[in-house]
């Protein structure tokens, strides 16, 4: 195959994968907690040309694209006010912890509810874990208190004093590149990776962290590759066109 369409088509692979993160990034535009993707390329040079006949006597390196890795963006989503409760925003890299069926797993995601078994859940109905577990409340509970270490209070009984619930278990990660999405607004720990207390990260009650996708910003990345990938195509279509032409003449040459 001709260098020009090596080199095109190496580009239209890593542009469609381009276009898959972006695609993903615009439809969690919406989703409480969520953080972008984006994509890393790298410029890869074959040693050799072939059929270079141009410069003869030495090789010309040939320019390809490598779609090296997609990373995340963990800029911090604008917080917006909601007046609940049980809404918590996080200011700084920490991540809730939250019990699933697989496993402890890791979401910015703060709008939590209570369950019909008095338990602390998030909006998939996860435990949501504090430091000694899953955080259960009674029926006589009034007017939660989250402080912005995670401390949770209430208005206990008629008597209404003030008790300690629990505490929000709040961690950051030595490698946080290395989480995993895994669905439903949540991050596995990845491998080679380690969870830890976070101690400077602080709460906001009656916040939630939106996401921190730009939609302008994404739809028009989303019409560029879109554009480019098209003009890639057209380049090619004509260097076939091209070859297809040549062919056909050289076939009209007498032997």
């Amino acid at each position: 195959m001709e260098n020009t369409l090596l080199i095109g088509l190496s580009r239209q692979v890593t542009l469609e994968r381009q276009m898959d993160v972006i695609a993903n990034n615009v439809a969690n535009v919406n989703t409480n907690g969520f953080k972008a993707d984006r994509s890393l390329f790298q410029e890869y040079l074959m040693p050799t040309a072939r059929e270079d006949n141009f410069a003869p006597g030495r090789d010309r390196r040939l320019s390809h694209v490598l779609d090296r890795a997609t990373f995340h963006d963990f800029a911090q989503g604008s917080p917006d006010q909601t007046k609940n409760p049980l809404d918590v925003a996080i200011k700084g890299d920490g991540f809730f912890v939250v019990q699933t069926p697989e496993g402890e797993r890791y979401t910015r995601d703060g709008g939590f509810q209570i369950n019909t078994q008095g338990q602390l859940v998030n909006a998939s109905g996860f435990q949501v874990l504090g430091n000694n577990g899953p955080i259960t409340f009674q029926q006589t509970d009034k007017q939660i208190n989250i402080a912005s270490d995670g401390t949770i209070t209430v208005l206990e009984g008629t008597n209404r004093i003030d008790s300690i619930r629990s505490k929000l278990r709040i961690v950051n990660f030595s490698q946080p590149q290395r989480l995993r999405k895994e669905g439903s607004n949540l991050y596995s720990i990845g491998e080679g990776n380690a969870a830890q207390p976070d101690t400077k990260s602080t709460l906001a009650q009656g916040f939630i962290e939106r996401s921190n996708v730009n939609a302008v910003t994404e739809m028009t990345r989303l019409i560029e590759v879109s554009r480019t990938y098209t003009q890639i195509a057209s380049m090619l279509q004509q260097q076939h066109d091209l070859h297809r032409t040549a062919i056909d003449r050289l076939a009209e040459v007498p032997a």
